[in-house]
């Protein structure tokens, strides 16, 4: 189907500091920050973009800032773990890794069959990287310790908690063309067919759980991927038609996008591959000048002095 979802897009999280965001997810992790920018509605807030050489959808993993904004708590209404893919030999070396870090990790464990071990970044937020059974070829920006056996591929899955199944699942399959495809406990897997990789989500059900706050080492939305504008209207079109309330198409530069929030609460993003992150700056230098949104190329200075410093 033309306007069928392609797996997961981006995920956007929130940090409280620039600088340790920056260092930790480059430095440790090995990503690429593939775009330095402002968010939207707050310019004087970065948005960083980080992924692999050309930020690949399936694999953007997404902060907005915040200096010194409060931790917040994980609960139900929320993502509250994203998934990266990794070759299943390579955690021993993200065991000394973290280790070598500082960085508290969960020894490796299973689930659904893939090995995995489980972290969190300097504010809280939860990481796994997994053994992924399944063939991935995604290529992974690499680093002077990091090859590309061990690099993050892009995502794995991403876990949605919950304090009810049925409606998110509902979501899932009928409008996001995801099917059930196995239970562990209060876990459940969900898969798209429509794309190899970055194409599960998990929902964890916590019938009495505590609703998250949204904060410092949280998730703020998840993004789901469509090709292009075409195929994103029609869906909308189709989600429109449930009943759920969802946002006109806005250009967010190297994306477009809609938003919804989904029964549980969680706030869904569809997010088009198009045009994506070369559309202002050359492949070999993503990442390293600050872009703006074209409606505060005129207040550029002001911007720049309010942002914090940050050292690349």
């Amino acid at each position: 189907m033309a306007n069928e979802i392609k797996g997961l897009h981006h995920i956007t999280a929130i940090a409280s500091n620039a600088q340790v965001n920056y260092d930790f997810y480059t430095k440790v992790l090995g990503l690429r920050l593939v775009k330095k920018t402002v968010n939207f509605d707050d310019p004087g807030t970065y948005h960083f973009y980080f992924g692999n050489e050309v930020g690949e959808p399936g694999g953007i993993l997404t902060f907005f800032p915040w200096q010194g904004v409060r931790r917040g708590t994980n609960g139900t209404g929320m993502a509250t773990e994203i998934g990266y893919s990794v070759n299943a030999n390579s955690l021993e070396f993200w065991k000394d890794r973290l280790t070598q870090s500082k960085i508290p990790f969960q020894d490796i464990q299973e689930r659904f069959g893939e090995q995995y071990i489980k972290f969190q970044d300097p504010d809280g937020l939860e990481i796994s990287l997994i053994g992924s059974k399944t063939p991935d070829d995604r290529a992974p920006w690499t680093t002077s310790e990091i090859t590309k056996n061990e690099g993050l591929k892009g995502f794995h899955t991403v876990n949605l908690s919950l304090q009810k199944l049925e409606p998110t699942a509902e979501v899932l399959t009928d409008l996001l063309g995801y099917d059930l495809i196995g239970q562990e406990g209060n876990k459940y897997r969900f898969e798209t067919k429509a794309f190899p990789t970055a194409n599960l989500v998990d929902i964890t059900v916590l019938p009495d759980g505590a609703r998250g706050i949204n904060s410092a080492g949280t998730n703020h939305h998840v993004a789901f991927r469509v090709e292009n504008e075409a195929a994103q209207m029609e869906l909308r079109e189709k989600i429109l038609s449930k009943g759920l309330n969802i946002t006109p198409q806005i250009d967010r530069d190297y994306f477009y996008s809609l938003y919804f929030r989904e029964p549980g609460g969680v706030l869904f993003e569809i997010a088009t591959e198009n045009p994506g992150f070369t559309v202002d700056e050359p492949l070999e230098s993503l990442g390293k000048d600050l872009k703006l949104p074209k409606q505060y190329e005129n207040v550029r200075k002001d911007i720049e002095n309010v942002l914090p410093s940050l050292i690349q």
